[in-house]
């Protein structure tokens, strides 16, 4: 159970830290959540590690409380690691960090260095794409009548997006997400200690072979320049500075992960509860120019494709203010981004699927602040081109059925959805 820091709420009937607790009901899981933000403060969870009892974390679950800690970053350090759980320090020194498990000044080092090379062309270019790629797949969508939404629409758009973008040719491409799918298939999965020991190599030495891939191509890119993403980032000289070969590795392994997953399980999702609210049906499809953009927020809020981060405190903090909870240095804390997704003092019937909100303040890219997602304008680019090529030529698109998912207690991940049309 959890223990509240807060003596007026001193226990919960909900333990976040168990991982049945991933494989309730979502309606469940919501009125969990629902009844924690109505505690005076974040409730304490324990942890138990295959060593035995570990830390623990105290659970944001408050939009106000997740805004705070991620844009608060010299209070919430991301440094220590912001997955569950963090990464070992041999992986880290073997693969690289990824941008996400990394503070200031390096952060921001790199940071400059990928922002500087998203050129106001390249993203021309990568819009033009987006829409190609989409009418392409709704081409083969008439043509083949696919049964799974997820493996022949979702997930190739953004894959075959960022590969295009990336300059990754044709030829190792399926190799290239395969090894994604190994690396991500088990992240936040509760599972039996028996595969726990033996999966997480599988993982690791798909992420090695999909960084060698890219490392190479970043030499040859380096040697031989061409008008892509690889080359922009391997030329680009900031401050004295461009990306070695294993931060490359480690920015394209967190591109097609994060790129990849996210997109394709808020799409599936988009195509689901548009099927689950026909109301909302109608009204997209009444004024797809008007109501396109809040549809894509909307599901992103509802959907809340990333679940959770964690953070730990560089300093004494007090979370709120002065009368806040008292949060000690070392602590940790994680930001449960789909709870301050329904928080009722932000959204108005938070559980409701309404497209026609007129204030979405979402933390669905992450809450702001420096680790804002990079990724957040591409990926509405690609939910709205392919909304708007499926609803415009197959508008009697549907999903069949509920969507299977993988309990996780990381992303709110899709692994198949039946549709017709």
């Amino acid at each position: 159970m959890g223990t509240a820091t807060d003596p007026a709420a001193a226990e919960t009937p909900v333990d976040l830290a168990e991982p049945g607790f991933w494989q309730r009901p979502a309606d469940e899981r919501a009125a969990a959540f629902a009844a924690l933000r109505s505690l005076p403060g974040p409730v304490f969870f324990g942890e138990r590690t295959p060593k035995g009892p570990g830390r623990g974390f105290h659970a944001l679950v408050r939009h106000a409380d997740v805004v705070e800690a991620a844009r608060t970053p010299a209070v919430f350090l991301s440094g220590p690691g912001v997955t569950t759980p963090e990464p070992a320090r041999w992986v880290r020194m073997l693969f690289g960090d990824s941008m996400v498990n990394l503070d200031d000044p390096r952060h921001a080092q790199l940071r400059r260095i990928v922002s500087r090379a998203f050129t106001p062309r390249l993203i021309a270019r990568a819009e033009d794409d987006i829409r190609q790629v989409a009418a392409r797949l709704v081409d083969r969508v008439e043509h083949e009548r696919p049964e799974d939404f997820v493996t022949s629409v979702a997930a190739e758009l953004p894959f075959q997006v960022i590969c295009n973008m990336m300059g990754i040719p044709e030829e190792p491409r399926r190799a290239i997400l395969d090894q994604v799918n190994h690396a991500s298939e088990h992240t936040g999965v509760a599972r039996p200690l028996r595969r726990r020991l033996r999966v997480p190599g599988r993982g690791l030495m798909a992420l090695a072979r999909m960084q060698g891939m890219v490392a190479e191509l970043g030499r040859e890119r380096r040697r031989r320049p061409t008008d892509d993403l690889i080359s922009a980032l391997v030329t680009a000289d900031v401050d004295g500075r461009r990306l070695t070969g294993r931060e490359l590795g480690a920015f394209f392994s967190l591109l097609l992960v994060a790129g990849v997953e996210t997109t394709r399980n808020a799409l599936a999702h988009g195509l689901h509860l548009l099927t689950a609210n026909p109301e909302q049906r109608a009204l997209l499809l009444g004024d797809l120019d008007r109501h396109l953009g809040g549809t894509v927020d909307e599901i992103i809020r509802h959907a809340t494709p990333i679940i959770q981060f964690r953070r730990t405190l560089a300093v004494d903090h007090r979370l709120g203010g002065p009368d806040g909870t008292l949060l000690r240095a070392g602590e940790k804390v994680v930001l449960f981004f789909g709870s301050a997704n329904r928080d009722e003092t932000v959204f108005a019937d938070p559980d409701a699927f309404d497209i026609s909100r007129g204030s979405n303040p979402h933390l669905g890219f992450g809450g702001g602040g420096p680790h804002y997602c990079l990724g957040a304008y591409l990926a509405r680019q690609e939910m709205k081109a392919l909304y708007r090529e499926l609803f415009t030529r197959l508008p009697g698109i549907r999903s069949v059925g509920e969507p299977e998912l993988i309990p996780s207690n990381f992303d709110n991940r899709v692994r198949s959805l039946r549709f017709t049309f």
